[in-house]
């Protein structure tokens, strides 16, 4: 903790210089608006506030497609200052509806291209994570049955009744596991797929946390695989109330079985605060921030220059081939699968 605080000390007197002005008779207000996973550790924002003399407010305003369609709704009278939280699934609608200002960050000389899907840099990208299929261990192991190596899996009969999805058109991870069926079984052969898993009784929720907190068995559902991100396996291993020596859930990272998610910030248009915006962002993508993620929101920083613990990754599963599918297609033709995918898996 010392060495954390010790970092957050240098990075003040770093920045320090470039701080905006706050107003007369006290700091400036700063207010993100997020998704409701968003998390960072206080003693972070405690560094960005005292380094600029302000406060900083966070609005939780749903999941990320909820978010993304309030700042659509709000587009230049803005809820907030800065939006975090918009992914790759829902990128296009935020520009489209021209959410944010454009930011040339001197932070973005450190992050990789094949991050970077806005070439105007209007969003800016933060962190990633793969979402793929979770199972539950100790369910298989007491059944005998093996757990599914791959999606194609899922299709036979000894997994009947034991898979919950998100719906796409309300959830993020249900919109990226809805992609990676598009990415592996082409747009030809998804639907066949999904017809596949209605007739092996797949069960729909609305969002990740009834997924994952109420159906799947790992907390006492009934449902031994979900839709969840390849870092939950490890998670669970950190914040296990028992002591455990390895994870009690594993995620599916085979070939074509996970799709990969980037998010994003980005400076909402009509700010009123846009100085301690650009200086926001900036902190975001900063290794001290970067450093913070992967034990609060469970994802990987973009910054290659930030430093993962060892507990975060001595249990990962990588997958090294995710289903894709490119922004373009996804822009052209998400509002398309999602209604084909409601008309067969709903109706």
């Amino acid at each position: 903790m010392k060495a954390k605080l010790f970092a957050l000390t240098l990075l003040a007197a770093a920045l320090v210089g470039c701080a905006p002005t706050a107003p007369a008779g006290g700091p400036a207000t700063l207010t993100v608006m997020t998704h409701d996973s968003f998390a960072v550790s206080e003693e972070v924002v405690a560094a960005f506030e005292t380094q600029h003399n302000a406060e900083v407010v966070f609005l939780a305003v749903g999941d990320a497609g909820t978010a993304t369609n309030r700042a659509v709704l709000a587009a230049g009278a803005p809820l907030a200052d800065v939006f975090y939280g918009v992914d790759n699934t829902f990128l296009s609608r935020a520009l489209e509806g021209e959410v944010f200002e454009p930011y040339d960050s001197p932070l973005l000389a450190d992050i990789p291209d094949h991050f970077k899907l806005d070439p105007q840099n209007r969003a800016l990208p933060v962190d990633y994570g793969d979402v793929c299929l979770n199972y539950d261990i100790a369910y298989f192991e007491e059944r005998g049955l093996a757990p599914p190596a791959n999606l194609e899996a899922l299709l036979e009969p000894e997994y009947t009744g034991l898979l919950v999805v998100q719906n796409p058109a309300s959830s993020s991870p249900g919109l990226a596991f809805l992609l990676a069926t598009i990415g592996h079984f082409g747009e030809d052969g998804y639907l066949d797929f999904w017809r596949g898993l209605v007739a092996n009784d797949v069960r729909v929720v609305s969002d990740w946390d009834t997924a994952f907190y109420t159906e799947f068995s790992r907390w006492g559902g009934t449902r031994p695989i979900v839709v969840s991100y390849a870092s939950s396996p490890p998670v669970d291993l950190i914040f296990a109330e028992e002591e455990l020596d390895h994870p009690v859930t594993a995620a599916v990272v085979a070939d074509g079985s996970c799709f990969r998610q980037i998010e994003f910030v980005g400076i909402l248009r009509g700010t009123q605060q846009r100085a301690l915006a650009e200086a926001w962002v900036d902190f975001m993508l900063s290794p001290v921030f970067q450093e913070d993620m992967p034990l609060q929101m469970f994802v990987f920083p973009v910054n290659p220059n930030a430093r993962l613990e060892a507990v975060f990754v001595d249990f990962l599963e990588v997958p090294q081939r995710p289903a894709t599918v490119s922004p373009e297609d996804i822009a052209a033709h998400r509002e398309t699968w999602v209604q084909a995918w409601t008309e067969e898996v709903l109706r």
